[in-house]
């Protein structure tokens, strides 16, 4: 299946409680890569368990606006926190914003994206983060066997997306 896709109710997964993270601080880069702005872990950031499998986080991206739909509703911004296993298998867990009240873990990083908001594929060191702050509390989430969302497109990508929608600030969307 090509992703990104329109979530419905009827995908939303109940029963499978809280996602096994164990993330960790690690020293990190951010760039502007044009269509997202990413933050790349250079050492070990922790990982998450889904179906038994390790996938190390090796970065985390967003778009604005998001790029999954919930009953053909887009929000204001994603985040996705991207996983791979070692063997070429890749695990997503994504996070759906709306403007609200800022959240933390945008907080901490907006003055490093303020630094690279102009300049487009120069990498910036901006020291350790901790992952840790931008999991979701909610147990509750979409499920499904994706691709990547940007070139290559690579399928058999497995997609966690949360159904608790987190808060944003106005100005991090602008950039």
């Amino acid at each position: 299946m090509q992703s990104p896709i329109d979530l419905s109710h009827e995908r939303l997964m109940r029963n499978l409680g809280y996602l096994d993270y164990s993330y960790l601080p690690a020293e990190a880069s951010m760039v502007n890569r044009g269509h997202d702005i990413e933050v790349k872990f250079m050492g070990n950031a922790g990982r998450v368990v889904i179906n038994g499998k390790a996938y190390k986080l090796k970065q985390l991206h967003w778009h604005t606006p998001s790029e999954h739909t919930v009953n053909g509703r887009r929000y204001d911004m994603e985040l996705h926190l991207v996983h791979d296993d070692g063997n070429s298998n890749t695990a997503v867990i994504g996070n759906l914003y709306q403007i609200g009240n800022p959240d933390p873990f945008l907080l901490m990083l907006e003055p490093f994206i303020r630094r690279i908001a102009d300049t487009k594929d120069k990498s910036e060191p901006i020291g350790v983060v901790d992952p840790q702050l931008a999991k979701s509390p909610d147990a509750v989430y979409y499920r499904y066997m994706g691709s990547l969302t940007t070139p290559p497109c690579t399928e058999g990508v497995i997609w966690t997306v949360f159904k608790r929608v987190g808060l944003t600030f106005h100005k991090f969307i602008s950039r």
